[in-house]
Protein backbone atom coordinates (compact mmCIF):
# COMPACT_ATOMS: atom_id res chain seq x y z
CA UNK A 1 0.00 0.00 0.00
CA UNK A 2 1.23 3.50 -0.91
CA UNK A 3 2.59 5.64 1.91
CA UNK A 4 0.84 9.01 2.10
CA UNK A 5 2.53 10.25 5.28
CA UNK A 6 4.44 13.06 3.52
CA UNK A 7 1.31 14.16 1.67
CA UNK A 8 -0.66 14.19 4.91
CA UNK A 9 2.01 16.27 6.62
CA UNK A 10 1.91 18.72 3.70
CA UNK A 11 -1.88 18.93 3.93
CA UNK A 12 -1.53 19.93 7.58
CA UNK A 13 1.00 22.62 6.67
CA UNK A 14 -1.41 23.93 4.03
CA UNK A 15 -4.26 23.90 6.56
CA UNK A 16 -2.14 25.80 9.09
CA UNK A 17 -1.47 28.53 6.53
CA UNK A 18 -5.12 28.69 5.48
CA UNK A 19 -6.28 28.84 9.11
CA UNK A 20 -4.05 31.83 9.79
CA UNK A 21 -5.37 33.63 6.71
CA UNK A 22 -9.05 32.92 7.28
CA UNK A 23 -9.03 33.64 11.01
CA UNK A 24 -7.30 36.98 10.38
CA UNK A 25 -10.35 38.13 8.39
CA UNK A 26 -13.11 36.33 10.33
CA UNK A 27 -15.61 38.90 11.66
CA UNK A 28 -13.67 41.71 10.00
CA UNK A 29 -15.96 44.72 9.55
CA UNK A 30 -14.42 45.54 6.16
CA UNK A 31 -14.57 41.99 4.74
CA UNK A 32 -15.36 42.15 1.01
CA UNK A 33 -18.08 39.75 -0.16
CA UNK A 34 -19.22 39.20 -3.77
CA UNK A 35 -21.96 37.09 -5.36
CA UNK A 36 -20.88 34.42 -7.84
CA UNK A 37 -22.89 33.55 -10.98
CA UNK A 38 -24.55 30.67 -9.11
CA UNK A 39 -25.76 33.25 -6.57
CA UNK A 40 -23.57 31.92 -3.75
CA UNK A 41 -21.30 34.27 -1.82
CA UNK A 42 -17.52 34.40 -2.04
CA UNK A 43 -15.37 36.49 0.26
CA UNK A 44 -11.90 37.91 -0.15
CA UNK A 45 -10.84 35.32 2.46
CA UNK A 46 -12.03 32.43 0.23
CA UNK A 47 -9.90 33.71 -2.62
CA UNK A 48 -6.87 34.52 -0.48
CA UNK A 49 -6.90 31.10 1.22
CA UNK A 50 -7.12 29.24 -2.08
CA UNK A 51 -4.37 31.37 -3.63
CA UNK A 52 -2.16 30.64 -0.62
CA UNK A 53 -2.75 26.88 -0.80
CA UNK A 54 -2.18 26.83 -4.56
CA UNK A 55 1.10 28.73 -4.31
CA UNK A 56 2.45 26.36 -1.66
CA UNK A 57 1.36 23.30 -3.65
CA UNK A 58 2.99 24.64 -6.80
CA UNK A 59 6.29 24.79 -4.92
CA UNK A 60 5.95 21.54 -2.94
CA UNK A 61 4.15 19.35 -5.53
CA UNK A 62 4.77 20.96 -8.95
CA UNK A 63 3.77 17.81 -10.86
CA UNK A 64 0.37 17.49 -9.17
CA UNK A 65 -2.84 18.99 -10.53
CA UNK A 66 -4.96 21.34 -8.40
CA UNK A 67 -8.75 21.72 -8.41
CA UNK A 68 -10.24 24.48 -6.27
CA UNK A 69 -13.69 25.97 -5.85
CA UNK A 70 -12.64 29.52 -6.69
CA UNK A 71 -10.05 29.05 -9.47
CA UNK A 72 -10.92 25.74 -11.14
CA UNK A 73 -8.53 23.09 -12.45
CA UNK A 74 -4.84 23.56 -13.13
CA UNK A 75 -2.52 20.83 -14.39
CA UNK A 76 -3.00 17.17 -15.30
CA UNK A 77 -1.81 13.81 -14.11
CA UNK A 78 -2.71 10.94 -11.78
CA UNK A 79 -2.58 13.05 -8.60
CA UNK A 80 -4.96 15.93 -7.96
CA UNK A 81 -5.30 18.18 -4.91
CA UNK A 82 -8.88 19.28 -4.30
CA UNK A 83 -9.50 22.43 -2.25
CA UNK A 84 -12.48 24.17 -0.72
CA UNK A 85 -10.88 27.22 0.92
CA UNK A 86 -13.93 27.95 3.09
CA UNK A 87 -16.69 25.37 3.27
CA UNK A 88 -19.53 27.32 4.88
CA UNK A 89 -18.93 30.77 3.41
CA UNK A 90 -22.42 31.95 4.39
CA UNK A 91 -21.56 31.15 8.00
CA UNK A 92 -18.16 32.78 7.66
CA UNK A 93 -19.49 36.08 6.38
CA UNK A 94 -22.16 36.21 9.12
CA UNK A 95 -19.73 35.47 11.94
CA UNK A 96 -20.98 31.92 12.59
CA UNK A 97 -17.97 29.74 13.54
CA UNK A 98 -19.10 26.62 11.64
CA UNK A 99 -16.85 26.70 8.57
CA UNK A 100 -13.72 24.85 7.51
CA UNK A 101 -10.96 24.56 4.96
CA UNK A 102 -11.14 21.23 3.13
CA UNK A 103 -7.98 19.82 1.54
CA UNK A 104 -7.82 16.45 -0.19
CA UNK A 105 -5.40 14.55 -2.39
CA UNK A 106 -7.03 12.32 -4.98
CA UNK A 107 -5.34 9.67 -7.11
CA UNK A 108 -6.46 8.13 -10.37
CA UNK A 109 -7.59 4.52 -10.12
CA UNK A 110 -9.94 1.97 -11.65
CA UNK A 111 -13.04 3.89 -10.52
CA UNK A 112 -11.66 7.29 -11.44
CA UNK A 113 -10.05 9.69 -9.00
CA UNK A 114 -10.50 8.68 -5.36
CA UNK A 115 -9.44 10.55 -2.20
CA UNK A 116 -6.35 9.17 -0.46
CA UNK A 117 -5.66 12.06 1.95
CA UNK A 118 -8.09 14.46 3.58
CA UNK A 119 -7.82 17.28 6.12
CA UNK A 120 -10.80 19.21 7.47
CA UNK A 121 -9.73 22.21 9.53
CA UNK A 122 -12.25 24.35 11.44
CA UNK A 123 -10.13 26.93 13.27
CA UNK A 124 -13.03 28.98 14.67
CA UNK A 125 -14.23 25.79 16.39
CA UNK A 126 -10.69 24.84 17.41
CA UNK A 127 -11.09 21.49 15.65
CA UNK A 128 -9.30 19.51 12.94
CA UNK A 129 -9.93 16.05 11.47
CA UNK A 130 -7.84 14.08 8.99
CA UNK A 131 -7.26 10.71 7.34
CA UNK A 132 -5.01 8.93 4.88
CA UNK A 133 -5.85 5.78 2.97
CA UNK A 134 -5.29 2.65 5.01
CA UNK A 135 -4.16 4.44 8.18
CA UNK A 136 -7.42 5.43 9.91
CA UNK A 137 -9.02 8.77 10.73
CA UNK A 138 -8.02 11.11 13.54
CA UNK A 139 -8.84 14.35 15.29
CA UNK A 140 -6.62 16.58 17.39
CA UNK A 141 -4.41 19.62 17.36
CA UNK A 142 -1.55 17.98 15.45
CA UNK A 143 -0.34 14.72 13.94
CA UNK A 144 1.49 13.93 17.18
CA UNK A 145 -1.45 14.81 19.44
CA UNK A 146 -4.44 12.99 18.03
CA UNK A 147 -7.31 10.65 18.85
CA UNK A 148 -8.40 7.95 16.44
CA UNK A 149 -11.96 8.19 15.16
CA UNK A 150 -14.53 5.39 15.01
CA UNK A 151 -18.12 5.50 13.81
CA UNK A 152 -20.88 4.45 16.19
CA UNK A 153 -22.32 0.96 16.48
CA UNK A 154 -25.97 2.08 16.57
CA UNK A 155 -27.86 -0.39 14.42
CA UNK A 156 -31.48 0.76 14.79
CA UNK A 157 -32.78 3.77 12.91
CA UNK A 158 -35.03 4.62 15.86
CA UNK A 159 -31.89 5.09 17.98
CA UNK A 160 -30.01 7.12 15.37
CA UNK A 161 -29.18 10.83 15.12
CA UNK A 162 -29.64 12.35 11.65
CA UNK A 163 -27.86 15.56 10.61
CA UNK A 164 -28.59 17.65 7.53
CA UNK A 165 -28.13 21.18 6.16
CA UNK A 166 -31.55 22.50 5.13
CA UNK A 167 -35.01 21.55 3.88
CA UNK A 168 -34.97 23.61 0.70
CA UNK A 169 -32.68 21.42 -1.34
CA UNK A 170 -34.62 18.26 -0.63
CA UNK A 171 -37.82 19.91 -1.84
CA UNK A 172 -36.13 21.31 -4.94
CA UNK A 173 -34.93 17.86 -5.97
CA UNK A 174 -38.22 16.12 -5.30
CA UNK A 175 -37.00 14.18 -2.29
CA UNK A 176 -38.77 16.04 0.50
CA UNK A 177 -41.32 13.32 1.28
CA UNK A 178 -38.65 10.70 1.86
CA UNK A 179 -36.56 13.18 3.83
CA UNK A 180 -39.46 14.02 6.15
CA UNK A 181 -40.31 10.34 6.62
CA UNK A 182 -36.69 9.76 7.63
CA UNK A 183 -36.81 12.58 10.20
CA UNK A 184 -39.85 10.90 11.76
CA UNK A 185 -38.14 7.50 11.87
CA UNK A 186 -34.96 8.53 13.68
CA UNK A 187 -34.36 9.36 17.34
CA UNK A 188 -33.05 12.89 16.76
CA UNK A 189 -32.48 15.43 13.98
CA UNK A 190 -30.23 18.48 13.89
CA UNK A 191 -29.32 20.84 11.02
CA UNK A 192 -25.63 21.39 11.75
CA UNK A 193 -24.79 21.85 8.09
CA UNK A 194 -21.79 21.80 5.75
CA UNK A 195 -18.74 19.67 6.72
CA UNK A 196 -19.63 19.18 10.40
CA UNK A 197 -22.22 16.36 10.16
CA UNK A 198 -19.73 14.19 8.29
CA UNK A 199 -17.12 14.70 10.97
CA UNK A 200 -19.72 13.83 13.61
CA UNK A 201 -20.47 10.59 11.76
CA UNK A 202 -16.74 9.82 11.79
CA UNK A 203 -16.59 10.60 15.53
CA UNK A 204 -19.59 8.40 16.30
CA UNK A 205 -21.75 11.22 17.70
CA UNK A 206 -24.11 11.17 14.69
CA UNK A 207 -25.13 8.06 12.76
CA UNK A 208 -26.37 9.40 9.40
CA UNK A 209 -26.20 12.57 7.33
CA UNK A 210 -26.97 13.57 3.76
CA UNK A 211 -27.10 16.52 1.36
CA UNK A 212 -28.93 16.68 -2.01
CA UNK A 213 -26.50 18.86 -3.98
CA UNK A 214 -22.72 19.16 -3.53
CA UNK A 215 -19.53 19.66 -5.54
CA UNK A 216 -16.44 17.47 -5.49
CA UNK A 217 -14.51 19.96 -3.34
CA UNK A 218 -17.30 19.77 -0.73
CA UNK A 219 -16.90 16.01 -0.39
CA UNK A 220 -13.40 14.74 -1.22
CA UNK A 221 -11.86 15.42 2.20
CA UNK A 222 -14.94 14.49 4.24
CA UNK A 223 -15.40 11.24 2.31
CA UNK A 224 -12.05 9.73 3.23
CA UNK A 225 -12.37 10.79 6.88
CA UNK A 226 -15.73 9.00 7.13
CA UNK A 227 -14.44 5.93 5.30
CA UNK A 228 -11.25 5.63 7.34
CA UNK A 229 -13.30 5.94 10.54
CA UNK A 230 -15.17 2.80 9.48
CA UNK A 231 -18.20 4.50 7.93
CA UNK A 232 -19.77 4.52 4.49
CA UNK A 233 -19.80 7.52 2.12
CA UNK A 234 -21.78 7.37 -1.12
CA UNK A 235 -23.98 9.43 -3.36
CA UNK A 236 -27.75 9.09 -3.06
CA UNK A 237 -27.38 6.64 -5.95
CA UNK A 238 -25.30 4.36 -3.75
CA UNK A 239 -22.07 4.94 -5.69
CA UNK A 240 -19.14 4.95 -3.26
CA UNK A 241 -17.03 8.06 -3.04
CA UNK A 242 -17.58 11.76 -3.73
CA UNK A 243 -18.63 11.70 -7.39
CA UNK A 244 -22.42 11.74 -7.45
CA UNK A 245 -23.14 15.43 -6.94
CA UNK A 246 -24.75 14.67 -3.59
CA UNK A 247 -23.85 12.70 -0.49
CA UNK A 248 -25.03 10.20 2.08
CA UNK A 249 -22.79 9.19 4.98
CA UNK A 250 -23.40 6.76 7.79
CA UNK A 251 -21.84 4.39 10.27
CA UNK A 252 -22.37 1.71 7.63
CA UNK A 253 -24.95 -0.23 9.63
CA UNK A 254 -27.77 2.13 8.63
CA UNK A 255 -26.70 3.05 5.12
CA UNK A 256 -29.22 1.04 3.12
CA UNK A 257 -32.08 2.37 5.23
CA UNK A 258 -30.77 5.91 4.80
CA UNK A 259 -30.69 5.55 1.02
CA UNK A 260 -34.06 3.83 1.00
CA UNK A 261 -35.80 6.73 2.67
CA UNK A 262 -34.10 9.43 0.63
CA UNK A 263 -34.84 7.67 -2.67
CA UNK A 264 -38.45 6.70 -1.96
CA UNK A 265 -41.02 8.08 -4.41
CA UNK A 266 -38.18 9.73 -6.28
Amino acid sequence: MADYHDDLRLAHVLADAADAATMARFKALDLKVETKPDMTPVSEADKAAEELIRSQLQRARPRDAILGEEYGIEGTGPRRWVIDPIDGTKNYVRGVPVWATLISLMEAGEGGYQPVVGVVSAPALGRRWWAAKGTGAYTGRSLSSATRLHVSKVSRLSDASFAYSSLGGWEEYGRLDGFLDLTRAVWRTRAYGDFWPYMMVAEGSVEICAEPELSLWDMAATAIVVQEAGGTFTGLDGLRGPHSGNAAASNGLLHEELLGYLNQRY
